[in-house]
Parts: structure tokens; sequence; C-alpha cells
């Protein structure tokens, strides 16, 4: 049977479709095209390449820099994706893909917002053992130095800033593990920040283990931290990092998560 509309929603995608190229080519080439550029480059036809130029010119999304100036894009199209991430559900994003981690481990699991040297948990789950790493919604990260999240604010600071910082911390030693030396510090952090995430083998209290990785989201660091005992976290910790680097990937970049293996899923019915 034949469906009118069928035709319909396919022009659509290949409208939108070719819509969404022209955008692409002028962030792949970083200068203004003319029009038959553009038509050489994305292999249309010059007159269907002119109908959706003169679409986007007059809906303000491209503008002409002059004759045989060429097009370029205008802020349009920046200031409306500025506008849907400032109200992206990120706490519904993270609470999800939290949640999963928690349960695959077993451990807490706390996220925090970044603002300059400090940062505020907003979502903490907690796992099913009594002994447990207890931090509150709400908490502000303590101790830099000696903590996986403190240790990633750090790392999420540009160098001027940090080595300002750096001046005037006091490294004040909260178990015999604690890093008190600023020289080592700074390779502390360095090597963290290189690999892509943080460690607190016991350097804040004692027995504990806590690991830590950043995110940006609308031009705001986060951090995802997993924390408990060094007894259960030592021999699992290779697989908590990759883990957790997976979810600060999910959460940095929508739509690209991970699906849960079957024997998650059996673990997550087990706590339900």
């Amino acid at each position: 049977m034949y469906w009118p509309f069928q035709n319909c929603g396919e022009a659509m995608s290949k409208i939108v479709k070719r819509t969404l190229e022209f955008f692409e080519l002028f962030a792949e080439h970083k200068r203004p095209l003319s029009l038959s550029e553009i038509s050489k480059l994305l292999e249309i036809p010059v007159s269907s390449c002119h109908d959706v130029l003169q679409t986007l010119l007059e809906l303000g999304y491209i503008y002409e820099l002059g004759p045989r100036g060429g097009f370029y894009p205008t802020l349009k199209l920046d200031n409306l994706a500025s506008q849907i991430a400032e109200n992206d559900p990120i706490i519904i994003r993270a609470e999800i893909l939290l949640r999963d981690l928690r349960d695959e481990f077993d451990e807490s699991v706390s996220l925090a917002k970044v603002t300059d040297a400090t940062a505020t948990y907003l979502l903490v789950f907690e796992p099913s053992h009594a002994l447990r790493f207890l931090v509150r919604v709400g908490d502000r990260t303590r101790a830099l130095h000696a903590t996986s999240a403190g240790k990633a604010i750090l790392g999420s600071l540009d160098p001027e800033r940090r080595e300002k910082l750096y001046r005037t911390m006091k490294l004040e030693p909260l178990t015999d593990r604690t890093i008190t030396s600023m020289d080592e510090l700074r390779r502390n952090i360095e090597q963290g920040s290189e690999r892509g995430w943080y460690l607190n083998r016991e350097e804040s209290v004692p027995s504990a283990t806590t690991v830590s990785a950043r995110f940006i989201w609308n031009r705001t660091n986060f951090v995802v931290t997993v924390a408990g005992p060094t007894f259960r976290m030592e021999p699992k910790l290779d697989q908590v990092v990759e883990r957790l680097l997976e979810t600060c990937r999910a959460l940095e970049m929508p739509g690209v998560q991970r699906r849960s293996s079957p024997e998650e899923n059996t673990r997550r019915a087990k706590r339900a």
C-alpha cells in the first residue's frame, strides 16, 4: 500500500541532513565558503545549495560577507545551543549513570560541581554495606591535597591559577600517607591529569580509598568519585577506574552511553 506521507518524511529527513551538513562543513573548514565551494564539497547541485543558503540567510543563521566574499554562520546557532545546554537536566542524566555505577560496585558514588577551587556535592549514592565513605548532598569538598575529589579540582584549574593556589596551601597531614611535600603534590596532580583520574589511597581517612575523574558540561567542571574501604576497593580498582572514565565520557557526551551487561542487570534487580 502506498502512503503519501512516506515521501514527505523522507524529504524532510533529507532537508534536515543537508542543513546540518552545511554547519558541519563550516566547522570543518573554519572560514567563509562560497556557493560553488559548498556545492562542490557537499557534492550537491548548485540550485539545491542555493535554496538551503537562502533559507538560512532569511532565518539569520548565516550571513554573506559581501559580493563574492562567501558565507559564514552567525552566532544565532551558538546562542541557541548555549540556551539548550544551560537547561540540560544534567542531574537527571547523572542520577541514572551514577546509580548504575553504585550498583555495579556497591560502593559510595558522588557527583560534585566545581566552582573555582572548591566543589559542592550534588548527588550521593550510598552502598548496601554498613562500612562506607560518608559525604552528604550540599557538603563542600575538603583537603584539596588529600582527597581524590580535591586533586581533581586542582587538576581542573589552569596552571597559573593552580600555582597561585599552591603558594597558599597548607599540606596538613591527615594520615601517615597524606602528601605533605609541594613537589610531590605537583607530581601527583600532573600524573592524575595525564591519565585522566585521581587517587586517594588512605591519604585523608585511614583504610579508605577514593578515585575521582572530571567531566565538563556547559563550560563547568564536575567531579565523579567512587569511594570505599581499601580492602574492598583495591582488588577492583582497575575496573572501577575503567567504568568511572566511561561514566564521565557518557556525561560529557550525552547519547554515548554504555549498555549494561546481564550481570549488572542481575545485581540491580537484587538491590531493587
